[in-house]
């Protein structure tokens, strides 16, 4: 994994959540209750992550996916942290902390990709 080349223009939520894997309070993030058509890239490094079409309401409280946009996107570790054994979202070029996976998906995936809308950029489809 290379280093993450923007760190410099990361907020203190920005970073605090992908790189120190802290997460934002439930139905505060901008793209939770945001449909709009486009792409959402990584906020460090501008890899694609997820598409707009994979985005659906999950009334968790983050914004959340069925799957990612390529094989290329992100990259699972498990995560044992809490007292509890989850799976950790991480961007596939820049190892940036996105959020969590969860097996409580609609189909035909049955995953829930639950993102931190403070990792996300969002290019909206031209």
């Amino acid at each position: 994994m290379k280093k993450n080349p923007n760190l410099k223009k990361l907020t203190p939520l920005q970073h605090s959540i992908t790189q120190e894997k802290s997460t934002e309070a439930p139905f505060s993030g901008k793209y939770n209750d945001f449909y709009e058509e486009g792409s959402f890239k990584c906020v460090c490094c501008d890899n694609l992550l997820f598409n707009s079409q994979d985005k659906y309401n999950s009334f968790s409280g983050w914004p959340s996916f069925k799957n990612p946009s390529s094989e290329k996107s992100v990259v699972f570790i498990e995560d044992n942290s809490l007292f509890q054994k989850r799976i950790e979202v991480c961007c596939y070029q820049c190892n940036s902390h996105l959020g969590h996976v969860f097996d409580d998906g609609p189909e035909p995936f049955f995953k829930r990709f639950c993102i931190n809308s403070a990792s996300l950029d969002f290019v909206p489809k031209k």
